[in-house]
C-alpha cells in the first residue's frame, strides 16, 4: 500500500516531467525555425537570390534541416550537408557505419558523427561541408544551421594537426573540468574552420546563420566555437586554459607547437570583428536556455504553482551546484508557506573527473542535490540535459528527493563512495531514478526543476 508521503512524491515527478518537457517543446528546432522562415523568404526574394545552399552541424541540425526542406520547395534548396551526433537523426544508430543519407532531405546529404570527442566521420562530413562552400556561386544564398555540440561534430584541424591530436586534447580538457568556453578557445586555434575561419572559406558568400544556444550568455563566438563569427579569443588564451589545468605535460607536441607559432605572430590569429569576411554573413539566436525557462516556468504557473527561476546561467562544478540548489530547496521548505513553490535553473555545470565511474554532470549534480537533502520531506528535483543525453550515458539525467539516499543505503549502495568515483549514472540507474528521453533533437544546456510542499 502507498503511503501519503509516497504519492506526494509520485506526484511532483510526475509534474517536474510535464513542466520539463514543456520546455523542451519551446526550444523544439521545428517550432524554432518556423518562426524564421518567412523572413527568409522575404531576404531571398529582396536580394534575388535563386536557391539555397543548406549546411549545418549540431545536434539539432538535422531537424533544423528538415524544417528547411518542409518549408522551401524543393527547387529552391540546391543541395546541402548537415552533421549531427550519432541517434540524433530520427533514429538510434547502434553502429559507427560511416554515413547515413536520408532521402527525405531534398538533395542535402546527412552525416552523423562522434560528439564530444570528434572522430573520423566528422572529419570527412566537415570535409564535404568546406567543398560546398568553395563551389557555392554569389546566386546562392547560404544557410548555416547551428547547434550545440557543432565544435565536435565540424571538425578540420589545422594544418599539422592530427585527428588523434585533436581526440587527446579534447579529451584532457573535459576531463580536466574545463568549460565550454574554455575548451572552445583551444579548439577554435587548432581548427581550419573555427573561430571565423569558416567565415574565410565562405567568403564572398552571403550567409545566414541560425543558430540554437548551448552557451552561457549567447555569446555568438563560444557557440560551436563560433565558425561564422568574429573571434575575441587569441593563441594566448588558448595556452592560459592548457596552463590552468596543469595539462601541458600531456598536451600533443603538435598541438602545443602550433599554438606557440600563432601566440609568437608566426600563424595568422582567427578574424576579429573588423574582418572583411564578415561583411556578408548575419548571425542569428533562434533558441536559448532562457526560452527553455521562461516555457518551464509558463507551464508551472498553468498548474497554479508559484514559481521562481534562479538564474539561466549556473555554472560551476556540478556537485557544488547541487549543494546550492539543495540549501536554496530548504530555505523556501523552512518558509513554511502554504501550497506547492517551483524552483528552475538552467545553464551547464562541469565535473572534474577524478574517479573511474560513469555518469554526466545532471547526474552528479542530482546525486550530490540528494545527499543535502536525506530524509527531507516535500522536496524533488530534475536535472537534465535539454538534449537528452548527460555526457556519455543515455539518460538525460535523474530525478531524486529526500527519499533517494535512504533507498539507495537500503539496496546496499554507498551514495558518497558513487559520487567520489563519479558514478552517479550506476547509483542511479541501480534504484531505477534516472531520467531517460532519447535524443530529443534540440539542445539548449541544462534545466533543473525543484518542487517544494
Amino acid at each position: 500500500m502507498i503511503n501519503g508521503q509516497a504519492r506526494s512524491m509520485m506526484k511532483f515527478s510526475e509534474i517536474i516531467k510535464q513542466i520539463f518537457n514543456h520546455a523542451i517543446c519551446a526550444v523544439d528546432p521545428a517550432f524554432l525555425m518556423r518562426g524564421y522562415s518567412e523572413q527568409i523568404r522575404s531576404y531571398i526574394s529582396e536580394r534575388g537570390f535563386k536557391q539555397l545552399l543548406v549546411i549545418g552541424f549540431g545536434k539539432a541540425s538535422y531537424y533544423m534541416a528538415r524544417t528547411v526542406c518542409e518549408e522551401f520547395d524543393e527547387k529552391m534548396i540546391a543541395g546541402g550537408a548537415v552533421i549531427t551526433k550519432y541517434g540524433h537523426t530520427g533514429h538510434r544508430m547502434h553502429t559507427s557505419d560511416i554515413r547515413v543519407q536520408n532521402t527525405d532531405l531534398k538533395g542535402i546529404r546527412v552525416f552523423e558523427a562522434g560528439h564530444p570527442v570528434p572522430d573520423k566521420n566528422g572529419m570527412e562530413a566537415t570535409g564535404e561541408v568546406i567543398k560546398l562552400l568553395k563551389n557555392n556561386n554569389d546566386k546562392t544564398l547560404v544557410l548555416c544551421l547551428i547547434s550545440g555540440g557543432g565544435s565536435a561534430l565540424l571538425v578540420a584541424p589545422y594544418e599539422g594537426i592530427s585527428l588523434n591530436d585533436k581526440q587527446s586534447i579534447t579529451e584532457l580538457l573535459l576531463q580536466a573540468g574545463a568549460d565550454i568556453v574554455e575548451l572552445n578557445t583551444v579548439r577554435k586555434h587548432i581548427s581550419q574552420v573555427k573561430g571565423g575561419r569558416l567565415a574565410q572559406i565562405a567568403f564572398p558568400s552571403e550567409v545566414i546563420s541560425l543558430m540554437i544556444s548551448d552557451v552561457i550568455g549567447d555569446r555568438l563566438d563560444v557557440i560551436a566555437s563560433g565558425p561564422t563569427a568574429p573571434d575575441s579569443s587569441s593563441f594566448k588564451d588558448a595556452i592560459e586554459v592548457i596552463n590552468k589545468y596543469g595539462v601541458i605535460r600531456k598536451v600533443p607536441e603538435n598541438v602545443m607547437s602550433i599554438l606557440s607559432k600563432g601566440r609568437d605572430g608566426l600563424i595568422p590569429e582567427t578574424p576579429a570583428g573588423d574582418d572583411t569576411v564578415f561583411k556578408n554573413i548575419q548571425n542569428i539566436i533562434v533558441g536559448n536556455n532562457k526560452k527553455a525557462i521562461e516555457a518551464a516556468q509558463s507551464k508551472a504557473g498553468e498548474l497554479g504553482i508559484e514559481t521562481d527561476v534562479l538564474s539561466s546561467e549556473i555554472t560551476g562544478e556540478a556537485r557544488a551546484v547541487g549543494k546550492w540548489l539543495a540549501e536554496k530547496a530548504k530555505e523556501v521548505k523552512a518558509e513554511n508557506r502554504d501550497g506547492v513553490r517551483c524552483l528552475i535553473s538552467g545553464g551547464e555545470t562541469t565535473v572534474k573527473v577524478k574517479g573511474k565511474g560513469q555518469g554526466g554532470r545532471n547526474t552528479e549534480l542530482a546525486l550530490s542535490f540528494a545527499l543535502e537533502i536525506e530524509g527531507t520531506e516535500g522536496i524533488t528535483m530534475l536535472s537534465a540535459g535539454t538534449d537528452g543525453t548527460d555526457g556519455p550515458t543515455d539518460a538525460a539525467g535523474a530525478i531524486v528527493d529526500g527519499q533517494t539516499i535512504v533507498k539507495a543505503k537500503n539496496s546496499g549502495l554507498n551514495p558518497d563512495e558513487c559520487l567520489d568515483n563519479n558514478d552517479s549514472y550506476k547509483f542511479f540507474k541501480a534504484i531505477d531514478s534516472l531520467l531517460i528521453t532519447g535524443p530529443t533533437g534540440t539542445n539548449v544546456m541544462d534545466i533543473q526543476i525543484i518542487l517544494i510542499g
